[in-house]
């Protein structure tokens, strides 16, 4: 697969990332060690070595990333995040600096590592100024014990705040076909200071694939039963998106998701989105997303086909909406 660099500090990764949150997080069940262990290592073996996981994640995610890339914890690049109280996001929000040193003791010794490759805050924290966030990666750099700073949803001001005390090698946030507002002013932001871009839910959280549709119910401790993109009702109203998608990888002998993030990787040179799954073919599916190139006539197509769709429903819910682009 080809590579791609985040940030200006030579942070190379592959094309296409593999986010590890599914395996035991948010979407209703948790993966048996064995198999999520299995289904790592066959990214690996497809060309995939950048790796997305987080404290919050819970229920061992650290400890299965940590099992699985171990035999190849010199050719990958496994990136991890701090910035909830005890891990858990329920508690709300902490990134005091003696939080974030303890959290980063625990995520070593998770993921069988001696430095962490990339360590995001995972949502700015209201009660810590960035630069006190930024001051304690920059401290855990020159210890060794990190390698590159990350932010996840942060808003303008806050990459630009953090960044002039430690430079921030990626951003990740939402961004796909149907969330595009990081072309407002993350994007521009992001190129102007040279921070590479991650964007979580590229398929967005599965509905991309065409495999959701109004009448598919998740498990009950499904995160896409709260969400209001995911009622029933924008559900059906954001068909048509599916299936323009559909029509533009039909042409292409394609699959929706492949379509999904080969647009993606087409808007700029440092994007690299983290599709996540818990099933081979998925995954297979995914990673053969990086070999489409998009025409220009394919992008102006896809321009065209969004353009005529309003997305119905807001993407996160109010509680959790408040947490992000600050």
């Amino acid at each position: 697969m080809q590579k791609r660099r985040l940030g200006n500090e030579g942070l190379e990764v592959s094309a296409i990332g593999f986010g590890c949150m599914g395996l035991t997080y948010a979407y209703g069940s948790v993966m048996d060690r064995h198999e999520a262990v299995k289904l790592i290592r066959a990214a690996v073996e497809r060309g995939v070595t950048f790796f997305d996981t987080a404290e919050a994640y819970s229920n061992g995610n650290e400890e299965f990333v940590g099992e699985a890339l171990e035999p190849f914890k010199d050719e990958v690049v496994i990136a991890t995040k701090f910035g909830f109280r005890d891990g858990d996001v329920n508690l709300g929000m902490d990134s005091r600096p003696e939080n974030i040193r303890k959290v980063a003791e625990q995520s070593l010794k998770r993921l069988r590592v001696e430095s962490l490759d990339l360590f995001y805050q995972h949502r700015t924290d209201p009660n810590v100024p960035v630069e006190d966030v930024a001051g304690t990666i920059k401290d855990l750099i020159a210890e060794g014990k990190v390698k590159h700073f990350g932010m996840s949803e942060a808003g303008v001001d806050s990459i630009r705040r953090a960044h002039a005390i430690q430079p921030v090698t990626a951003l990740q946030s939402e961004y796909s076909l149907w969330w595009r507002e990081p072309e407002k002013e993350i994007l521009p932001l992001l190129e102007e200071l040279g921070i590479g871009f991650v964007p979580f839910a590229p398929l967005g959280k599965g509905f991309l694939t065409g495999a959701i549709d109004a009448n598919t119910t998740f498990p009950a401790d499904d995160f896409r039963n709260k969400v209001p993109r995911f009622a029933e009702d924008a559900r059906k109203a954001n068909q048509q998106l599916v299936d323009a998608i559909g029509v533009i990888a039909e042409n292409k002998s394609a699959t929706r998701a492949q379509i999904a993030l080969a647009w993606l990787i087409t808007q700029k040179p440092w994007i690299v989105p983290i599709p996540g799954t818990t099933k081979l073919h998925r995954l297979e599916e995914n990673v053969g997303g990086a070999d489409f190139e998009l025409t220009n006539q394919d992008l102006a197509q896809i321009l065209a086909a969004l353009d005529g769709i309003e997305v119905v429903g807001a993407r996160y819910p109010q509680h959790l909406q408040q947490r992000v682009g600050k």
